[in-house]
């Protein structure tokens, strides 16, 4: 065991590394291990070259040559360190081409918290991509969770998942998005005692704000984003503005957890399984003014209003058990939801990356122009969607509105409206002013 000092450009990190090698042979594993002060990479795939010819490298230290176990003749075979960090396959990279997909970079923010603790896990295992699908995992955090984030990066390594190819944490968004092509953005700050609803949209925007412009900096041109962190739609409006050159579509508010609550109290009420509820549509914010809608939603394939007759309880208790629910879970619990908030989110990107089955639709929060339902343009609205299973979507059109239905989205409308003129300073439209409309905020964010 080696201990050195070393010291890069003054752009990067003066760290302490210690060097663990470990030499097999044959397919076994060539293993070098470490840990950087504030980036971290481990990269567990032979180097293939960029093709483009402008990409930039940043690595953690300057001139880091290869260790003798590392070291061969072919040039070919000898791997790219990344930093410090280094393991490599014995494997030819033509038969690891036959058997495996191109990898896929996925970054996430606030990766030290305990929605990312349950996430990451399902991200590396195959659960989410596939199991024929490699992944690497960007963890971007704060300096107070970098820490954390390496015992993050650390039980990663030891699950010993054979998908997780390369694992890097960093506190610079401007690193950590780099090439990424699913970007799930949780972080966020919470809402404090005494905060008011503006202070946490100004707060959090600037937050939003800078990674929109990390995006926009380094990501995949068609990197697909959604925004966990509260308040989710605005978050999402407030990056996506922030990165002109990524299509606006591939922007999308987190209002899955609340379809997937509305399907539980439908089929609880009809005494059916889950998986006989289908085409439920949340509309608007995520807030209490969202709005579950049970008029296109189906049991077993009839309408909602033909298997539960109870108009009162789906006018009144169906919809403020939905609206509401983040808030009693709380109190039950003394905590908010990490785990069924994660499953939302493999959720909602299986929609985007699998074909929506015939007839159906999903929810989410996504860009509002152009759309058929005569919601307000230039804001961030969940609406019902189909996917080819190409990673885009559509919106559905054969949806069906009475008067209940129309006068509460209005009302979700007005809502995420004022929400984007209390941050026009960070969209680039002009002088924020706060009128918000009451305080609406989820109960699990006071």
């Amino acid at each position: 065991m080696a201990v050195a000092e070393l010291t890069g450009t003054p752009s990067l990190y003066t760290t302490r590394t210690t060097h663990h090698r470990y030499q097999y042979y044959s397919s076994q594993l060539s293993y070098v291990s470490t840990r950087l002060s504030n980036y971290r990479r481990i990269s567990l795939r032979p180097h293939y070259p960029r093709t483009n010819q402008n990409a930039r490298t940043r690595c953690s230290v300057k001139e880091a040559q290869a260790p003798v176990a590392l070291q061969t003749e072919d040039p070919k075979k000898k791997p790219e360190c990344y930093g410090v960090f280094c393991l490599t396959y014995d494997l030819k990279a033509e038969d690891e081409i036959k058997s495996w997909k191109k990898l896929v970079n996925v970054a996430v923010s606030g990766a030290a918290g305990m929605i990312s603790n349950h996430l990451l896990f399902k991200l590396a295992s195959g659960e989410v991509f596939g199991p024929d699908q490699p992944i690497a995992l960007k963890l971007l955090g704060s300096e107070r969770s970098l820490q954390a984030l390496e015992g993050v990066a650390m039980e990663l390594e030891d699950s010993l998942y054979p998908l997780l190819r390369e694992v890097s944490i960093g506190i610079d968004p401007y690193e950590v998005f780099q090439d990424a092509e699913w970007a799930l953005l949780i972080g966020a700050k919470p809402r404090g005692p005494g905060m008011e609803r503006a202070d946490l949209l100004d707060i959090n925007g600037q937050i939003f704000a800078e990674q929109g412009k990390a995006l926009n900096a380094v990501a995949s041109r068609n990197v697909k984003v959604v925004v966990v962190g509260n308040p989710c739609n605005t978050n999402a409006l407030i990056c996506m503005k922030n990165a002109p050159d990524i299509p606006a579509k591939n922007f999308h508010a987190l209002t899955r957890l609340d379809e997937n609550r509305a399907k539980c109290q439908l089929a609880l009420k009809a005494g059916v399984f889950y998986d006989k509820v289908s085409n439920v549509t949340i509309w608007g914010n995520h807030s209490t003014t969202q709005v579950p809608d049970f008029l296109n939603a189906r049991i077993n394939g009839l309408p909602v209003k033909e298997v539960i007759k109870d108009i009162k309880w789906l006018e009144q208790e169906f919809t403020e058990k939905v609206q509401k629910r983040g808030g009693v879970l709380i109190q039950k619990w003394g905590r908010s939801s990490a785990a069924s908030t994660a499953v939302s989110v493999v959720d909602a990107i299986k929609s985007l990356i699998t074909p929506t089955p015939e007839g159906d639709w999903f929810s989410s929060g996504v860009y509002t122009n152009g759309n058929p339902y005569g919601v307000a343009e230039n804001i961030v609205f969940s609406m019902p969607c189909r996917s080819n299973g190409d990673g885009d979507y559509e919106l559905v059109k054969d949806v069906n509105f009475d008067d209940f239905l129309h006068s509460r989205i209005k009302k979700s409308e007005a809502e995420v409206l004022a929400e984007k003129r209390c941050v026009a300073h960070l969209t680039g439209e002009g002088i924020a002013v706060c009128d918000l409309p009451g305080d609406t905020m989820l109960p699990g964010e006071m």
